[in-house]
């Protein structure tokens, strides 16, 4: 009967990822697979292990094989319904916790949540802080209503996330004014080869493509973030490699100040933002 090490060793995958999808399998800590390496498994676990990995052979994320992703040090339930989230995004996150620092009891929105990520990590790490959360997918609500159950404290400060299925800002309660707004919305091209290939693949691809030129989604949210914006208040969003100096045009031409792009950690412009006067 086979045991970890031989599960590991003929995989056919790269060992970062066999070894996540075995402690999946068998529930055991990174340190059980090497305490237990010789201990011969069941047949069912060996079986569960080998579908999965034949299921990431064929491409499929690692994140929709176990249902779920770390983002800011907080572990997110994953569904095909939802964007898997990027270690990129947490600068979005640092970003609007940098523009709310002074600001007690702040408004933010979260346009396209999909898992919540962004909305939760900042209701987590801003305990007073009023968070609201923008998807036009219910099924992608669903996941982010029950990622902030498992991960918020149901007595914070600032209260629950605010939930609410809409296009973008057409649904949000007008007289509502935010301390930031962020946003990473879909901003791949359309004909960008890279929606066939790798995990992009089994990912929803409305949440990734606006299937135009990768800004449609961008101009509407800067179009109408002003009208839900308090005086100074600031708008972050996260756009592709070769996007900033587009993204931080349309800005300016909206009348945002303070416009600059912010780089992620392997030195891509990767967010853009500017404050907006009242």
């Amino acid at each position: 009967m086979s045991t970890a090490a031989d599960l590991l060793r003929t995989a056919g995958l790269p060992q970062l990822e066999a070894r996540i999808l075995l402690m999946h399998v068998l529930g055991w800590r990174r340190t059980e697979l090497i305490t237990r390496d010789g201990e011969a498994l069941e047949h069912d676990a060996i079986a569960r292990f080998e579908a999965l990995a034949a299921r990431r052979l064929n491409g499929e994320p690692i994140a929709q094989l176990t249902g779920k992703r770390e983002f800011f040090g907080l572990e997110f339930d994953v569904t095909p319904d939802v964007l898997i989230p990027r270690p990129e995004t947490e600068l979005l996150v640092e970003l609007a916790l940098e523009a709310i620092a002074d600001t007690p009891n702040a408004r933010v929105l979260d346009l396209g949540t999909g898992t919540g990520a962004i909305a939760i990590s900042l209701a987590h790490a801003r305990p007073d802080a009023r968070v609201w959360a923008v998807d036009r997918s219910n099924a992608a609500l669903d996941v982010a209503r029950g990622n902030a159950r498992a991960l918020l404290d149901a007595a914070r400060a600032g209260g629950p996330v605010s939930f609410v299925q809409s296009d973008w800002t057409g649904n949000v309660d007008p007289s509502l004014l935010f301390e930031a707004i962020v946003s990473n919305p879909p901003y791949i091209a359309s004909d960008d080869p890279h929606l066939e290939q790798g995990d992009l693949r089994f990912e929803p691809r409305g949440a990734l493509t606006d299937d135009a030129d990768g800004l449609s989604a961008i101009r509407t949210i800067i179009g109408n973030a002003p009208f839900l914006l308090a005086n100074r208040g600031a708008l972050w969003l996260e756009h592709g490699y070769d996007q900033a100096e587009e993204v931080r045009a349309l800005l300016k031409a909206r009348g945002f100040t303070d416009v600059r792009s912010m780089r992620d950690l392997a030195g891509i412009e990767r967010c853009s933002g500017g404050l907006f006067t009242v």
